[in-house]
């Protein structure tokens, strides 16, 4: 449905339409691949697969396409990862139309779209101010943060294995990192946090 509305947003506008769409991230990799369109809206979540892993793919296969990234999920978690991915811009699903379309015609422009607290973050760190401490959800890599948000979805093991394309033992090992890093005592409390964290997106 959200598809569907920012669609008819850009198609309204006098120089722009919208070509091809996709849900899962091997349709979407392939229309962009071929579509010969100019930019790309990607969501964090795709269908078998995180939206961070089809940016990755894209690039790793030389696709220069400007990306700009367009989800619910939080800016503070994610806008960093999508740029280092390979994406232009960032900008969360709560913005006004306006300013979603003031991201996409910024990226389009080939500039980097991202909101105020990234972008003060960003500068922080190109002046040499000291890195902030990773602490929670922020310590978990791209793949343990995708493993721990299909868990708060209420995905099983097996399920987890099937959308991310990996082996049983290899989720396993992401569980028992992210039990770690958030100081979880056991599967269960690990679960009822993701799905908690979930929610509060």
């Amino acid at each position: 449905m959200f598809r569907e509305r920012l669609a008819q947003l850009i198609n309204k506008e006098p120089d722009m339409k919208v070509h091809v769409e996709a849900d899962n991230i091997r349709d979407g990799f392939d229309l962009i691949a071929n579509s010969g369109a100019t930019v790309a809206v990607i969501d964090i979540r795709l269908k078998a697969s995180s939206g961070l892993e089809l940016i990755k793919n894209l690039r790793s296969f030389g696709i220069k396409i400007p990306l700009l990234v367009l989800s619910v999920h939080d800016e503070s978690i994610y806008a960093e990862r999508a740029l280092r991915a390979g994406a232009q811009g960032y900008i969360t699903k709560q913005e006004a139309s306006s300013k979603i379309m003031t991201a996409l015609r910024q990226v389009l422009a080939g500039q980097v779209y991202v909101g105020h607290e990234v972008t003060t973050r960003l500068i922080g760190h190109v002046i040499g101010r000291r890195q902030p401490q990773l602490t929670g959800v922020e310590r978990l890599t791209d793949r343990e943060l995708a493993v721990f948000e299909l868990l708060g979805l209420g995905r099983t093991a097996r399920q987890i294995r099937d959308e991310l394309g990996l082996h049983a033992a290899t989720v396993e090992t992401y569980r028992a990192r992210i039990k770690e890093k958030l100081n979880l005592e056991n599967g269960a409390v690990l679960r009822s946090e993701a799905v908690r964290w979930v929610h509060r997106m």
